[in-house]
């Protein structure tokens, strides 16, 4: 069986694949100074909980906080007696060509992201992943990476409105009832969702301006289904694509042993 997991800046997804399905999955804060055997006693209890016993055989770790990677793989080597596979080293192949600059680091969420999505939708997508931060990721034709964008993510717009401006309190997101806000917290509200419909709707249409070809817009990451909401923003919308694409990358590099 094989233990995939993504670590993102906010939090770290960890998942068991049976060769066919998820049979668990869960979430927790990211925090580098966990160690390889709280990560263990975490999760052997979650699996004992829910009566899942899964023998662990191989491990895949993407990870945009290059310091959680260490006690990860004495996770890997300590409990399960393998060594990880981890995206964005040189050992670790992709099944994707990656065209960018030279010299330019991709971050492996991305290129995961770009795995997943062509294999489940194909070329020519947008890949919009509403984490930390708002991605958005072209895949090409033949399923290369070529580029993209990044914004600001939701709750850090929020959260850096509410610490910049001292009148404004804390909100959650949530769509609003209308785009006028008749107080405080609707305004706030209304700011951020429709800013965010106007910006993924506008850099997607330049982006396909730029391509000048037919495109799909697969939406992932929290925060998606709350947008997925708002008329023809996208196409699909794929809840595990992460997770989908760290198995493919396993296959891939189990096949080449």
């Amino acid at each position: 069986m094989l233990l995939a997991i993504d670590c993102g800046n906010t939090n770290t997804v960890f998942s068991i694949w049976d060769g066919e399905r998820f049979i668990a999955t869960w979430r927790t804060s990211t925090e580098h100074r966990r160690t390889a055997d709280q990560y263990y006693v975490w999760l052997s209890t979650l699996m004992e909980f829910q009566g899942i016993e899964a023998d662990i055989t191989d491990m895949i770790v993407s990870s945009t906080v290059p310091r959680v990677v260490f006690n990860l793989r004495v996770l890997a080597d300590r409990y399960f007696n393998t060594r990880p596979l981890v995206v964005g080293r040189p050992d670790c192949l992709l099944p994707i060509d990656v065209r960018v600059d030279a010299g330019t680091q991709v971050g492996p969420d991305r290129l995961v992201n770009t795995v997943a999505g062509y294999s489940l939708c194909g070329g020519d997508l947008i890949i919009v992943d509403f984490g930390t931060a708002t991605t958005f990721d072209v895949v090409d034709h033949d399923g290369a990476y070529v580029g993209g964008v990044i914004a600001p993510g939701v709750n850090l717009s929020l959260e850096a409105l509410h610490q910049a401006a001292a009148a404004l309190p804390h909100v959650d997101i949530s769509r609003p009832q209308g785009v006028v806000g008749t107080n405080t917290v609707a305004c706030m509200q209304s700011g951020i969702f429709w800013g965010y419909v106007g910006l993924v709707r506008e850099i997607c249409d330049r982006i396909k301006g730029e391509r000048d070809r037919p495109m799909r817009v697969i939406s992932t990451g929290g925060l998606a289904p709350l947008f997925q909401q708002s008329a023809d923003l996208f196409d699909e919308f794929r809840e595990d694509l992460t997770m989908h694409g760290l198995t493919e990358i396993h296959k891939y590099n189990s096949l080449q042993d």
